[in-house]
Parts: structure tokens; sequence; C-alpha cells
């Protein structure tokens, strides 16, 4: 029988009301930890935002990331490939619907911190660029229902991200201005904030993965 990833069922079907409560909890929990944050002195109260927008795309990243390296597992281990792959297409999805939700968050940093929409700033082009090429993939892979590629593809877009974003030019956007601070409050709480929102970005995966059934063999 022919390997296949099949949608058994939509992620919010299995989910029950104990985790749905504590999916509830962390968001909640993130916009407390983000509206109780550490001032700035240039940017005051807008800082705020800014963490949340940090906390988000480097969740978004490390999702990818351990989508990608799923994917190398689904090649690398063909006698578990269904499992792995499994995990990779909830990872990218996961990290997917990140994505989406951190363009537009991208855009209202823009707005609150520089006073209107700067479509050319570089890394906002290779971030649209990507968030345009991820849904395309999903959609692809979705349609083909293959773990062979759909492990390759991942891969291959999980390493293409994080290359893109690390040699992107940077004009009005700084590279990780809180890591390279000397403010180890403000890193602590960052990590803190990075940390409920990948734990948000776990749960969504977990239910992603709910809905996928291994067939074949």
């Amino acid at each position: 029988m022919s390997e296949k990833i099949a949608p058994n069922t939509l992620p919010w079907a299995k989910l029950s009301l104990k985790g749905l409560a504590l999916f509830l909890a962390n968001i909640l929990l993130i916009a407390v930890v983000t509206a109780l944050g550490p001032l700035e002195q240039t940017l005051g109260a807008n800082i705020r935002l800014i963490y949340l927008h940090g906390a988000w795309v480097w969740t978004a990243k490390v999702v990818f990331g351990l989508a990608a390296l799923a994917g190398l597992a689904g090649l690398l281990f063909p006698h578990r490939r269904l499992r792995w792959i499994d995990w990779s297409l909830a990872l990218g999805r996961a990290g997917l619907l990140y994505w989406l939700v951190y363009l537009p968050l991208a855009l209202l940093v823009m707005w609150v911190n520089w006073g209107g929409f700067f479509f050319d700033e570089p890394r906002w082009r290779v971030s649209l660029m990507l968030g345009v090429v991820a849904v395309m993939l999903q959609v692809a892979l979705y349609l083909l229902d293959s773990p062979r590629i759909a492990s390759a593809a991942n891969l291959l877009f999980g390493a293409t991200l994080w290359i893109m974003l690390g040699t992107a030019a940077v004009e009005m956007h700084p590279v990780s201005p809180i890591f390279v601070s000397d403010a180890t409050g403000i890193q602590v709480y960052f990590l803190a904030l990075t940390g409920l929102v990948m734990l948000l970005a776990a749960q969504v995966a977990v239910w992603m993965r709910a809905a996928f059934r291994k067939q074949g063999g």
C-alpha cells in the first residue's frame, strides 16, 4: 500500500475543554505579560508591541526550523517516515499560522513606531515573500499528499527561511536589538515572553498533529 498522510479530522475536533482552557489561559497570560513589559526610554510603551512582535517572529522561525528537522528525519529514517512527516506537516502549518499573524503585527509595529508603512524595508519584503511561498507550499503539500516530497519541501523551506532572514539587508529594522543590549532585565523578560509564545505554538502544533492519521506500510 502506498504511503499517505490523510487528514482524518480537524485539529479542534479532538480539542478537550481542558486543552481549550489552557490555550485561552496562555493567550491571556501572553497579553498580560506583554502589557506589563518594561518600558524603554526612547520608545516608551510602544516597546511592548515590539517585544510581542519579536517573540512572535522568533517562535515562527523556531517552529519552521523544527518542521525542517522533522522533514530531514523523515528522509533519513524511512521506516518511521510517516511519524516524522506528520510532525513536519503539523509544525509547518503551525509555523505558517504564526507567520500570517506576524506579518500584520509587523505592519502595526511600523505604523506605531515609524509613523507609516515602509513596504520597501528589506526584512519586510523578505518576510512577505516567505509568507506567500509558505502558503503556496502548504497548499501544494496538501494536494500532493506525498511523504517524501513533504519531507524534502519542509526541509528546504525551513533552511531557506533562516538563511534569507539571516542575510537580509538591515535598514530601519535592527537585528536582535534586545540581545545585543546590556539590559539584562529586558532580556530575561523577553525570553520569558518568548517562552509563553512558544508554548502556545506547541499547543497549536499538537492539535495540528491530531488532524493526521498515518496510512500505508
